[in-house]
C-alpha cells in the first residue's frame, strides 16, 4: 500500500472512531444510530454530527474537473437525480447518472421494454426487483444487467457525493 493509501486509511479508521466514540459518550446518538436501517441513514447520521464516512477507502477527495470526468459535476437536490445522455445510437443508449439520496416513488416500479446494463462509478444503491425478497446492495465497481420487463425500483442511494451511475441501454431485438 503506498503511502498516501495509508493515510486514507487511517483518516477514514479514525472518523469511524471518532464517530463510534460519540455515540458512546451521547445516549441520543446512540439510540439514533441503533435505529437505522441501512448504510445510507448512517452515513446521514454521521454527517449531521461532522463526520463524513460515507466515502468508501480509495475514493479520491474529488475528481478532476471537465466535461469528459464522469465523477464530476454539481450534486443534485437531494431526493433528485440527474442525467446526461454519452452517447445515442440506432441501437444504444449510454447515459451518465447521478443520484442524490434518490429513490423511486412509493408503488413504483420500472417497467421498460429495453434490456438496461448498470456500472456504479461512485457510492452505492439498493435495488429492488418485483420477483426477488430482499433488495440488492450494489457498491462502487458492481454492475447489473436489468433484462427487459424485469420490474425494478430505486430503493435508495447515497447522500452527498452521491451516487454515480453508468446505464447502458439496448432494445430488445438488438444483440446481447
Amino acid at each position: 500500500m503506498a503511502e498516501a493509501q495509508l493515510q486514507q486509511f487511517l483518516a477514514k479508521v479514525a472518523a469511524l472512531n471518532a464517530f463510534v466514540a460519540l455515540s458512546e459518550a451521547n445516549p441520543a446518538v446512540r439510540l439514533a444510530l441503533a435505529a437505522c436501517s441501512s448504510h445510507h441513514e448512517v452515513v446521514a447520521l454521521a454527517r449531521s454530527h461532522g463526520f463524513a464516512i460515507g466515502r468508501r477507502w480509495g475514493e479520491d477527495e474529488g475528481a478532476a474537473t471537465g466535461d469528459a470526468n464522469l465523477l464530476s459535476g454539481a450534486l443534485p437536490p437531494p431526493g433528485q437525480e440527474s442525467s446526461t445522455v454519452l452517447l445515442d445510437t440506432p441501437s444504444c443508449r449510454l447515459l451518465r447518472i447521478h443520484s442524490h439520496r434518490a429513490a423511486s416513488p412509493a408503488g413504483f416500479w420500472y417497467d421498460q421494454g429495453e434490456h438496461e446494463w448498470v456500472l456504479l462509478l461512485q457510492g452505492s444503491a439498493l435495488l429492488r426487483f418485483e420477483a426477488e425478497a430482499q433488495p440488492r446492495t450494489l457498491s462502487r465497481g458492481d454492475q447489473l444487467l436489468i433484462p427487459a420487463g424485469a420490474r425494478h425500483r430505486v430503493e435508495a442511494t447515497d447522500p452527498d457525493p452521491g451516487t454515480i451511475w453508468l446505464a447502458l441501454f439496448w432494445s430488445v431485438g438488438e444483440a446481447g
